[in-house]
Order: structure tokens, then sequence, then C-alpha cells
């Protein structure tokens, strides 16, 4: 309305009301500080007894030490259920705290067909099973296709899925090298223990950790090769494309059927 200012009918004095504020606000707290200690109970002989001394705290574990921690708690496991145990009282990975739940595996653990994917998202974070979300939803109806199910009691028509990364890093981002390093340990026990006949890795992170190479994961899927485990296993591999990369890139479906066509096969050849 072109009003740019306004004035009073007095000047005022804005740097005395500032100060006079200050002095109001300064002391209404010195006065609710000598009402609290008025009211507090005076000392007594169990208020005067010497205080506890301090729990020593250990300092946090550089990520090489997490590392051989990691893999020293791995190798003395002698089942699943004692890895999970393990993982759940495992402290140096930093996604833990950051993380809701464990994610550690779902499906049958005597299936013929063991599955890693990458890491868990947001829907895995809140249930504790990996592939929940709509990449699991899409893995499901992909490993239906070929006869397989998470849900089976028969080995031979059931699928054990695991992940590289047991906790969900925050906002789904990338785990770091340390992040990973500190959870490889326990996948390539989990694998040892299950000891499927075909083992599945599903992304460039699984496959390039377990299988010991920087290829991209076009490069490695859809050819049989050998994971070898810590403890001198060998377990027939094949690496196929992500789920999750499959819904942002749905032309590549018709890749991973071929891997899935080719586990099918490697599975009624070998019965």
């Amino acid at each position: 309305m072109g009003v740019d200012e306004t004035v009073g009918d007095a000047a005022v004095d804005r740097f005395a009301v500032s100060a006079r504020q200050r002095a109001e606000r300064e002391a209404a707290a010195a006065a609710r500080k000598a009402a609290r200690e008025a009211s507090a109970p005076g000392p007594d002989a169990s208020s005067r007894a010497a205080p506890a001394p301090a729990r020593p705290v250990a300092p946090p574990l550089s990520s090489d030490e997490a590392v051989e921690d990691a893999r020293s708690r791995a190798t003395k496991c002698e089942s699943l259920d004692e890895l999970v145990a393990v993982l759940e009282g495992f402290d140096a990975c930093p996604l833990k705290k950051t993380a809701t739940n464990l994610v550690f595996s779902d499906g049958n653990p005597k299936a013929r067909v063991m599955i890693v994917g990458e890491a868990p998202g947001r829907d895995e974070d809140l249930k504790g099973k990996p592939f929940v979300g709509r990449s699991g939803q899409l893995l499901d109806r992909m490993l239906a296709a070929i006869g397989l199910s998470r849900h089976e009691e028969d080995p031979a028509k059931a699928v054990f899925i695991s992940n590289c990364i047991f906790w969900r890093p925050p906002g789904n981002r990338k785990p770091t090298e340390a992040e990973t390093l500190m959870c490889l340990p326990f996948v390539e026990r989990a694998i040892e223990l299950a000891h499927p006949d075909i083992l599945v890795l599903l992304g460039a992170t699984s496959a390039g950790r377990l299988l010991r190479t920087t290829q991209g994961i076009m490069r490695t899927r859809g050819r049989w090769t050998e994971y070898k485990s810590p403890g001198g296993e060998t377990f027939r591999t094949i690496a196929s494309l992500h789920p999750a990369y499959l819904l942002r890139q749905p032309a590549h479906k018709r890749l991973a059927w071929r891997d899935l066509l080719e586990v099918r096969k490697a599975l009624d050849e070998s019965v």
C-alpha cells in the first residue's frame, strides 16, 4: 500500500529496552536455579560415599582390526544360528548403529541353491529379512519361473537367501570398502555352513567380493565359475543381475532370464 516505515508518537531507546530485557531474563534464570537448589535434598551418608570407579571403555577397533575380529569370530561358528548370534553381538561395523534390524537370511538353509545379494534396503531393514521390497517381489517371481521358492521345505525346490552386507546403509548409499570387508567373513562362513550345490551372486558387489574380481557385472554374469571359500571348499557359482537393477533397466530382464535357465539346467543335470 506504499507504506515503507512506521513511527510512534514518542521516541523509544531500543538499546535500553534490550538491556532491560536481558537483565530480566538473567534474574529469572537465577531465581529458577536458586529454587532448584533449595528444593534438592541435602547430602546424606549414601551420597557422601565415594563414587564407584568408572568402567574403562575400550577404544574402537581400527578397520583392519575389525576385519580380523570378524574373521576370528566367524571361523569359530559351527552353525548358522551361531553365526546369527555372533553378528548380533558384533558392534564394530558402523552400519549397525544406524540400522533398525540385522538382516541375515531367509529361505531354507538346506536348499541346493544359495543366493547372495548386496545390502538391505528400507523394507528389509524394517522386517529383518533380505529381498522383501519391490526387488524381492521380482526375485520371487523370477525364481518361481524356474520352479524355486524361498518358502519350499524340499531342498530341491528351495532357495536360501543372504546378503554381502547385513545392515542397511543410511539412505541406501553404497557400502564403504571397510563396511564390506567387515561383513565378508560372515558371508563366507555362511556359504560354508549352508554348503549349497549352486551359488548365485546377484549384483556387482557380491560378485566382485566373492569372486575377487574387478570386472563389471555385465562381464561376469552368465558364466559358470568356482568360488573358493577360506576353508578351501569350492562351490559352483554363477553371477547375475540384481533385481533392483532390473527394475531400473527392464530391457535387461532377458539377460537375467538366461542366467536363471542356466541354474535350472544345472540343477536338472545334477539330480
